[in-house]
């Protein structure tokens, strides 16, 4: 091979090269972009949850939403913001509460049920809710309590 062949090989090399690392440092740019987007939707995922469990517990301390509802939704957003905190004796009248009333129809398989069978679970959940509601209640206003520390106090 003469040496303006090799001289000419050379030099494509070091274009692909030249291409090929140029590619790499965009692939890795759109990398860490997608990253940080990532972890700012997680951010707000995050702090919506925290906003919608400060509006629940409200609502719960205020008893303008149903023990059973309220305990529903306390517990899917404690498990949202860390799934810990759902477990954590303070919060496990929410957890108890779901474990109780897990098996009752809502919206259209309730729609589906007869009056009996309807009036059998409504009997069920308000026995559930009577017995819980001190329970769920004091754990409503730990979360009240433990969103006021800045939601540190249980980490």
């Amino acid at each position: 091979m003469s040496s303006t062949g090799a001289l000419l090989l050379l030099i494509v090399a070091i274009i692909v090269i030249a291409a090929l690392g140029g590619y790499a440092y965009k692939l890795r740019q759109e990398v860490k972009r997608r990253e940080a987007f990532r972890l700012d939707e997680e951010r707000r995922a995050h702090q919506n949850s925290l906003e919608n469990l400060d509006f629940v517990v409200s609502a719960l301390v205020q008893e303008q939403v149903d023990i059973t509802e309220g305990s529903w939704r306390c517990k899917v957003l404690l498990e949202i913001v860390d799934p810990s905190l759902a477990e954590r004796p303070d919060f496990q009248a929410f957890a108890e509460v779901y474990n109780r009333t897990r098996h009752l129809k809502t919206h259209s398989a309730r729609k589906q049920l007869t009056p009996r069978e309807r009036m059998q679970e409504d009997k069920e959940r308000l026995a559930v809710e009577d017995e819980m509601r001190p329970a769920v209640l004091e754990a409503a206003q730990k979360v009240i309590n433990w969103r006021s520390e800045g939601s540190a106090g249980l980490h």
